[in-house]
């Protein structure tokens, strides 16, 4: 450890205890997720459904797009409605219109003010008494309960049935005609809607939250945010202030004054290496991430369209094959294989870097098998899920080769294993080029930090296996967002600091030692909120209020390190100015320049937006999220995967000129037009739903009555000004990386207006001839650990 003992001990420090933390309330929620009954039976005797049952109910669920089509606890889609809230507000009116028959003779709407308190008044001690019994397993409900029960499962039997009356509904909830075709499973999956929203209602413990912390807002049974929930709230708020504080404090008082810069070297100095078979095969990965963009980016208006129209395209009927919740799984998914492939191409790149010039026996030949594997996944995954949501493939086989249901992970398990497979191939091809380089002698701290990312990338994907197609709902949520948020925003965030400090170093402009101490501070940083902060999605999952208070506190310092990274941004800006030849990269870094302002915007200011318990208890499940979800995902990790790739194709293909009106194009038509989608419609939209949330409750923000109205129509039309500039952008870069790979000899081109010759770097024939070239300059390459 050296010079760095005090830096890595915090790092190490902060891991403990934070997976301390991370493991022990996982376990909590174990213990405390929200039993799911043996049997539900009625007052007078009749079994009504089973744990059984209810878990089929699920499995039907998951078949049919799962978290594509609307969301269960707030996860999940935005156009159709969440399914718990609905289910909920619908069996209450069914109960108190029962209740007024009964008691009155009349519809409640008919009732004066004070009978209707009255009713509410005993509708509320009715669903919020917990009447499941834990030494028989057996839950009970009035009869009145049951009935209600039923004529909320009739409505939901039709409308996934494809009820003709209920068309137009389906239309406004962008749902196939008849989305689940099997009468038995819907009855099933109604079981399981019911459940979920029992669950919503229930208290925990007599006179306490619901299982669900009180979510999700509902007037009629007094589902209103917890003391704990405002409290929590406040602290995390404070703990916010206090952190960004003390980060100034350290970085303006407390911080060593910055070494003199090495002086830059004449010529790049990882161009002194003669490109390895393995690192020419990444031309195709180069191909792959631009082709997955560019169809991610399609779909994605096609999603957006559905929100309008709902089954159809521009008048032309496609939901009946091409349903909204196809479209959504497949922008999502290849949204993460392309951000997944740029990283991995990354790493890929580096590795011969890291082993001091030279591809590790058999490597190119690995690199190419990783590549077609990658490409059987992502083929087979879009077409399992094809033939679930269909319902082509038999119900038995939908959760293992279809779709798992689940946002973010919707690829069929056997294709999941196959992709856990692929990254762990992809680890063992990179510790092929790191080991022989930890071993030499010198300063390898850096290399280190870069080596436990890629391992932790290699391994955490796994995280996703924990759970099965019939695990408890909430142990699910808990697993899932080690992958979606642990994995990509913990560990890929570290990779991505250690890879482009090794880069900057490797390249002489920026010393060993303070890319050392800059990543592992950042490193520490990052994941003393990112890893506990993964409760911050768990808050009305199932949890106790324990969870609640860690996610909240952590989840805080988790913007913390983010409010620097303006600085960051311009550090890296300025890197261009300190040789003649940073030139030739200006594109990727600025492309890097882009994800610090993303990574300060999207992931800090939006994210925080959200994260607070009283915030996300009103905005779970509404517009908000996909708000964060663009800027966070899309600014961050893709501009840095697109980055990733544009300094790799510099590199391959050292002939090739970056069009400059191709990429001015590129950048700014898609930074415009995702500021655009961002605060033309999604936020808009997000803002006047939380109005109708905090109002009414979540089943009214999110109801087809206050979906359709017209100015909400209108703010979705508006989107289309913003992804069409986005998807110009998209298009611009695509051109740029495909005529990189395919037709790297530099033609004249226009730049301003005139016609120039465009640049192509005058490299020498062999790397002995660089070598030579650049013999005495002190250059920091990496691979012999900075003492040669």
């Amino acid at each position: 450890m050296g010079k760095y003992k005090r830096l890595w001990w915090t790092l190490i420090g902060t891991l403990a205890v934070t997976f301390g933390l991370l493991g022990y309330f996982g376990v909590e929620v174990y213990r405390k997720a929200p039993p799911i009954p043996d049997q539900v039976v009625t007052e007078s005797g009749q079994t009504l459904m089973t744990e059984t049952s209810i878990l089929d109910g699920q499995t039907a669920w998951q078949s049919v797009g799962g978290m594509q089509l609307g969301s269960i606890w707030g996860h999940g889609a935005y156009q159709a409605p969440d399914w718990t809230a609905d289910w909920l507000h619908r069996e209450l009116l069914a109960w108190l219109e029962l209740a007024a028959q009964d008691n009155f003779g009349v519809s409640y709407d008919e009732l004066d003010g004070r009978d209707q308190n009255a009713l509410q008044y005993e509708l509320k001690e009715a669903y919020r008494t917990n009447t499941w019994d834990a030494e028989t397993d057996t839950l009970v409900v009035s009869d009145r309960r049951a009935q209600a029960m039923a004529q909320t499962a009739d409505y939901y039997s039709r409308l996934f049935g494809g009820a003709p009356e209920l068309q137009p509904t389906r239309e406004s909830y962008a749902m196939k005609e008849v989305t689940l075709p099997s009468e038995e499973r819907r009855d099933q999956m109604t079981n399981f809607f019911f459940w979920t929203a029992w669950a919503a209602a229930t208290e925990r413990y007599p006179g306490e939250a619901t299982y669900t912390n009180n979510w999700p807002h509902e007037p009629l049974i007094d589902n209103k945010p917890t003391a704990e929930n405002i409290v929590w709230s406040i602290a995390s708020v404070v703990l916010l202030i206090a952190g960004v504080g003390g980060l100034v404090w350290g970085w303006a008082f407390l911080r060593k004054e910055d070494e003199e810069e090495p002086q830059a070297p004449k010529q790049d100095p990882i161009t002194t290496f003669a490109l390895m078979p393995s690192q020419k095969a990444l031309g195709k990965y180069l191909l792959a991430v631009v082709g997955l963009f560019t169809l991610q980016v399609f779909l994605g208006g096609f999603v957006a369209h559905y929100t309008i129209e709902g089954q159809g395209f521009y008048g032309i009927q496609t939901s009946d094959w091409l349903p909204y919740s196809l479209m959504r799984t497949w922008h999502i998914q290849s949204a993460m294989f392309w951000i997944a492939t740029g990283f991995l191409a990354a790493g890929l790149f580096l590795a011969p870097v890291i082993n001091g010039g030279k591809d590790p026996k058999y490597q190119k030949l690995g690199v190419d098998i990783l590549f077609w594997a990658l490409i059987a996944v992502v083929v087979g995954s879009f077409a399992g899920n094809f033939l679930a949501i269909n319902q082509l493939m038999p119900a038995e086989w939908s959760f293992m080769l279809g779709h798992q249901g689940y946002e973010y992970v919707d690829l069929g398990r056997f294709w999941q294993i196959l992709k856990v497979a692929g990254i762990a191939f992809w680890l063992f091809l990179m510790m092929r080029g790191i080991v022989p380089a930890l071993k030499q002698g010198g300063d390898k701290n850096l290399l280190v930090l870069l080596t436990a990312s890629v391992v932790a990338i290699g391994l955490f994907y796994g995280a996703g296996l924990a759970y099965g197609e019939r695990t408890h709902i909430s142990i699910m949520e808990y697993w899932r967002w080690w992958v979606v948020h642990l994995w990509v925003e913990g560990f890929f965030e570290v990779f991505a600091t250690a890879a482009l400090a090794f880069i900057f170093c490797s390249m002489g402009l920026v010393s060993r030692p303070m890319a050392t101490a800059a990543s592992l501070a950042s490193a520490s940083l990052f994941m003393l909120g990112g890893v506990p902060g993964t409760f911050h999605h768990l808050y009305f999952s199932g949890t106790t209020t324990p969870v609640m208070a860690v996610g909240a506190s952590f989840s805080a310092l988790e913007v913390v390190p983010l409010v620097v990274l303006g600085y960051e941004a311009w550090e890296n800006w300025r890197l261009k100015f300190r040789a003649p030849w940073m030139q030739n990269i200006k594109w990727p870094l600025l492309f890097f320049v882009a994800v610090a302002f993303w990574n300060m915007l999207g992931a800090g200011v939006l994210g925080f937006m959200i994260n607070p318990p009283i915030s996300l208890y009103y905005v779970q499940g509404l517009n908000t999220t996909p708000t964060h979800a663009h800027a966070a995902l899309f600014g961050v990790y893709g501009f840095l995967a697109l980055g990733f790739c544009l300094l790799i194709l510099r590199y391959i293909r050292p002939n090739m000129a970056f069009n400059e009106r191709v990429m001015k194009t590129a950048f700014w038509w898609m930074n415009g037009g995702l500021v655009l989608m961002l605060f033309t419609s999604l936020l808009p939209v997000g803002v006047i739903q939380f109005v109708a949330s905090a109002s009414e409750g979540l089943w009214y923000a999110r109801s087809e009555a206050f979906m359709q109205t017209p100015l909400l129509e209108t703010l979705r039309w508006v989107r289309t000004i913003g992804d069409v500039i986005f998807i110009v952008g998209a298009l611009a870069v695509t051109w740029q990386v495909v005529k990189g790979v395919l037709f790297p000899d530099a033609p004249d081109q226009v730049v301003d207006g005139r016609l120039e010759k465009a640049w192509a770097p005058a490299y020498a024939e062999s790397d002995m001839a660089m070598a030579e070239a650049h013999r005495g300059d002190s250059v920091c390459c990496g691979h012999c650990g900075g003492d040669k």
